[in-house]
């Protein structure tokens, strides 16, 4: 039997059906949410608020509750929409605001230009460029390190 889902901050109400997760209804809308991790739990990326409905959801695992441990911007309105089950009516989910680096196709043109929101830092949700900060060649740098690290940390995690 379906569900509605309604996504903040744009109005948009969908449906699942139960115990489909709710990185379906995401990816579904084509919202900016990626899964680095392939749905496993291990990343930040698809890291959603539930503004109400926290009950119509599945328990979070202990993989999920460890992940949203190191969440620099997780509450206690956090879950993954990977792990997030939706059994029950109600559900209200916000994204984050920002982009995770790993979304960033070309980082070098982003050289002297001033971010237009935020950009994350993929396993852990950290804001490693502020929206309307001038993007410099030392920070594409970092950023750049920063996906070699997560794909490094990603290859690990999938051969364990």
């Amino acid at each position: 039997m379906a569900k509605t889902v309604r996504l903040e901050p744009i109005g948009e109400e969908t449906s699942i059906q139960t115990n489909g997760n709710i990185l379906s209804v995401l990816l579904k809308n084509e919202l900016n949410v990626l899964h680095e991790c392939g749905g496993r739990g291990m990343c930040a990326t698809c890291h959603v608020y539930i503004k109400s409905g926290m009950e119509s959801l599945s328990s979070p695992s202990r993989r999920e509750r460890r992940t949203i441990e190191v969440i620099t911007s997780a509450n206690n309105h956090s879950r993954l929409a990977c792990q997030a089950l939706v059994i029950g009516e109600g559900v209200v989910v916000e994204l984050p605001a920002g982009t995770y680096v790993s979304a960033i196709d070309d980082i070098e043109s982003l050289i002297g230009t001033r971010a237009e929101q935020n950009i994350l830092h993929p396993l852990d949700g950290r804001i490693l460029v502020e929206a309307g900060k001038l993007v410099t060649r030392s920070m594409i740098t970092q950023l750049q390190d920063t996906r070699t690290e997560v794909s490094e940390y990603m290859n690990h995690a999938s051969d364990a």
